[in-house]
């Protein structure tokens, strides 16, 4: 299933692009961007639970879900592991490069992807997507290019703000949320 979003409100395209694919960076999206490490250099990570709902949400409307990281961690590997997504890329600076192979891996057209980032590694993958989006404490930068700004931050919400966007889009958030209801 595919859907459609808006472009940037100061863009004059109107047409929308189809989404099939959300692809998310990890610190400063899943996470807050702050690194912790314990004594013993284990590295440390706070996830958002409303981000893991959103794309279990999402994963269930049929949209796939990819984690693209500069950086290589245990608690990366085991957030994944836990939501399911099986696209991970760890350890990939050019996240152009890896959201392209992830797209001919999974033929999907780079113009079916949404990505969220935060910084300027982000940035030419956030411009290459259908529709990029920065969080809301994201560069500066990096929000002047985005498709979207969330209005919640990195690691807080902000992803299941974006999934939301998504749902709403295919006409599924209205049943999702009252799906939780007592009958």
């Amino acid at each position: 299933m595919t859907v459609s979003l808006p472009v940037k409100e100061n863009m004059t395209k109107q047409e929308s692009r189809p989404i099939r694919l959300l692809a998310l960076d990890v610190d400063g999206v899943l996470t807050d961007g702050k690194l912790l490490f314990t004594s013993t250099g284990d590295e440390l990570k706070r996830f958002c639970t409303l981000d893991g709902q959103g794309i279990r949400h999402l994963q269930r409307a049929g949209i796939a879900v990819a984690i693209v990281t500069g950086r290589r961690a245990a608690a990366t590997e085991r957030r994944a592991k836990d939501l399911d997504i099986e696209l991970l890329l760890q350890g990939r600076v050019d996240k152009y490069q890896a959201l392209m192979e992830i797209c001919a891996e999974q033929q999907i057209d780079i113009a079916e992807v949404a990505y969220v980032g935060d910084d300027l590694p982000d940035l030419s993958a956030i411009q290459a997507c259908g529709f990029g989006v920065a969080v809301a404490n994201a560069h500066a930068f990096v929000r002047e290019h985005a498709d979207y700004v969330t209005t919640a931050h990195g690691g807080n919400g902000a992803v299941r703000e974006v999934c939301d966007l998504i749902l709403e889009r295919m006409g599924l958030l209205d049943s999702v949320q009252q799906s939780y209801l007592l009958p």
